[in-house]
């Protein structure tokens, strides 16, 4: 069971989505190798609530963007810190971003770890 999960949300440029998802299903590969229970990402289409503030805004997405959301899901932070560390230390994960042109930007990704606090 995960207990542990690291959330983000950014925005793509529409024209990069395919790349992207290429980009992020060889990453997730990764991970999981390094232990991740599970890895997803969804992409926007929904995104607004009366009287809430949406993800697009937060990320002064463009017209031209669409938001994607995920998580990566692992059993503990301590198994989420050594997956980090082992991922980041990977050879192939440079090779990835360089490799696809996918619009990925760092820069515009809200990220955080996040603790369980219920599940049903």
């Amino acid at each position: 069971m995960a207990d542990y999960i690291d959330g983000f949300v950014h925005p793509i440029p529409r024209n990069c989505l395919g790349e992207y998802k290429l980009l992020a299903e060889a990453v997730a590969e990764i991970w999981k190798e390094y232990g991740a229970l599970d890895y997803r990402e969804f992409i926007g289409y929904d995104m607004s609530l009366e009287g809430t503030a949406s993800f697009t805004d937060l990320l002064a997405a463009k017209q031209d963007e669409i938001v994607v959301f995920g998580w990566v899901a692992f059993e503990s932070r301590a198994n989420r810190d050594l997956a980090n560390k082992k991922v980041a230390a990977d050879p192939r994960m440079a090779e990835l971003i360089t490799s696809f042109k996918s619009g990925f930007d760092a820069k515009r990704m809200a990220y955080g770890g996040f603790e369980s606090l219920f599940q049903v």
